[in-house]
């Protein structure tokens, strides 16, 4: 089994000097010598280092309190999640799936080996609760590929204590500094370790050049990923110029949002699974909006395929909205009128319903077919089949397409508006909210090039869609209601509050049918793209 830390640390070149007096830091009584460890750790990657470019970083490593395989991945500067599993020979299957939408079907190498000798040292406070844990490493880096460079350097490192305040660290910080410590130029062991050992590729400050960003199976920048300067001289996509490479900044963006919120999913982390639904939709909703500047022959496949994966998505967050619905309806009511096990036989069928679309889930992400659609965004992305119109002003370009996507919706919104009450309507308001999505989402592209008045019709956007989001959220409900009664009724409970909050329902949504035409009238007179 593997589990979970927050780890909050900040790390700071050394020499041989040792430790300062961390004595004189507010709120430590006193620094306790822990002894030192030896420490022994082989980091892995592909041989295009897809995880160092993703600052993701796995090692096996024995000697210390943790031996064991530990996973890396970054969540803020200096705040990392440590997911650890027992020490074995061959990577663990709980690890392995955490990586997998960046490794792929690509050989996991042995590319570092890490020896440290680590002297560690805890500040405590007056009760003896453990602040932080301060360490001086003295590390002797080796290659394990190519020409097998080495280094040798030390490092100090202050890592908060579980449950920490990490304003205690700033309190370090500020005697370290005084002390002539210096912050670390290295985010990482590995990342220092991997610089300063590279076979060839060194740039002026003796740091080793980073490698491409991208994840799929090649480390080069096609022509969609044109080289520019990032932070630190790493290099990364040009700003953009054209309508083309408006779009594509943005389709690149939601295909960097899908892969990191991968292992998210996997672990079930709140909110993750719609994130990565909504990814998948803002990139399918550019191919559609944006047809005159990426080719649909192109496109259209993989939008395909984004849609399935959407709708596999969606049998998790569906069942994720119902039940917060559903419960927070059974909380308004007096419970005088809730007859029968009704929270019972809800909290079954959520966790029947939860379990199953849980392991389905998890089987696409491990599915062929899952990992051969992030190699054709890979490939889209790295080789775009711009259109003649890609080349052309992007508030000219951009612009119409929104324009167009906003036409559509209108025409949408008034035959909802004029469909009798009932099905019918229903579905003419789902339609309209499909469609508002797709403008907010096409909105959202085009706020690069066009500012304000696309940030403004984004919002307002979104505005309507959550109008008609709850509409569609009450259909949904009351159909999911006439089956828990239905089940009920044939298990002789009593019914009543199942038709109850039927009725509730059904009255939420006329309301919100009739706060639809005025909030529309408001969009029309807003619109300025």
């Amino acid at each position: 089994m593997a589990d979970t830390k927050r780890e909050i640390e900040r790390k700071y070149e050394s020499d041989d000097s040792g430790l300062p007096d961390l004595t004189g830091v507010a709120g430590v009584d006193a620094v306790v010598d822990k002894g030192v460890a030896h420490l022994d750790a082989t980091y892995y990657d592909t041989a295009d280092e897809r995880l160092a470019a993703a600052a993701i970083t796995l090692r096996r490593r024995t000697g210390g309190a943790d031996a064991g395989w530990h996973l890396k991945f970054p969540v803020a500067p200096g705040v990392r999640d440590e997911i650890r599993a027992p020490l074995s020979d061959t990577l663990p299957g709980s690890l392995a799936g955490l990586i997998r939408s960046r490794v792929r079907d690509a050989e996991l190498l042995p590319v570092v080996r890490l020896l440290s000798d680590r002297d560690i040292r805890d500040l405590v406070d007056a009760g003896g609760r453990l602040l932080a844990e301060v360490s001086v490493d003295a590390v002797r880096a080796e290659r394990l590929t190519g020409d097998g460079g080495a280094a040798q350097w030390t490092e100090l490192e202050v890592e908060l204590a579980d449950g920490g305040d990490p304003a205690f660290l700033d309190k370090v910080d500020k005697r370290l500094r005084k002390a002539g410590v210096r912050p670390s130029g290295s985010a990482s062991k590995l990342a220092r370790a991997l610089a300063e050992t590279a076979p060839s590729t060194r740039t002026e400050n003796g740091e080793g050049a980073a490698k491409s960003g991208k994840a799929g199976k090649s480390g080069k920048a096609g022509k969609g990923e044109k080289g520019g300067k990032k932070a630190g001289g790493q290099q990364g996509p040009a700003a953009p110029e054209t309508a083309g490479e408006h779009v594509l900044a943005y389709i690149r963006e939601q295909r960097d949002a899908l892969v990191a919120l991968d292992p998210a999913v996997r672990q079930d982390a709140y909110d993750s699974v719609h994130r990565m639904r909504v990814a998948t939709r803002r990139m399918r909703s550019a191919f559609g909006s944006y047809a005159k500047v990426l080719d649909r022959t192109v496109t259209d496949p993989v939008g395909e395929e984004l849609k399935w994966l959407a709708g596999e998505l969606g049998v998790d967050r569906d069942q994720e909205v119902l039940t917060e619905r559903l419960t927070a309806a059974l909380d308004e009511l007096p419970h005088t009128l809730v007859y029968g096990p009704v929270r019972t036989r809800l909290r079954t069928w959520m966790h029947a319903r939860h379990g199953g679309s849980r392991r389905r889930l998890i089987g696409v992400l491990d599915s062929e077919r899952y990992l051969a659609l992030l190699d054709s965004v890979d490939a889209l992305v790295s080789e775009p089949p711009l259109r003649k119109a890609a080349a052309g002003s992007p508030e000219k370009v951009i612009g119409k397409a929104v324009r167009k996507d906003f036409g559509k919706l209108a025409g949408l919104v008034e035959q909802a508006v004029a469909a009798e009450p009932g099905p019918e309507r229903d579905l003419a308001l789902h339609e309209a909210r499909k469609k508002a999505k797709r403008t907010r989402y096409s909105a959202e592209a085009a706020i690069a090039s066009l500012g304000d008045p696309a940030t403004a019709l984004a919002k307002s956007m979104k505005s309507l869609q959550n109008l008609l989001g709850d509409h569609q959220d009450s259909v949904m409900t009351r159909q999911t209601l006439r089956e828990l009664s239905a089940a009920a009724h044939a298990a002789g409970e009593n019914v009543f509050t199942y038709g109850l909050l039927y009725g509730r329902e059904e009255a939420h949504a006329a309301s919100d049918e009739t706060e639809l035409p005025g909030a529309w009238s408001e969009v029309v007179a807003g619109m300025r793209v």
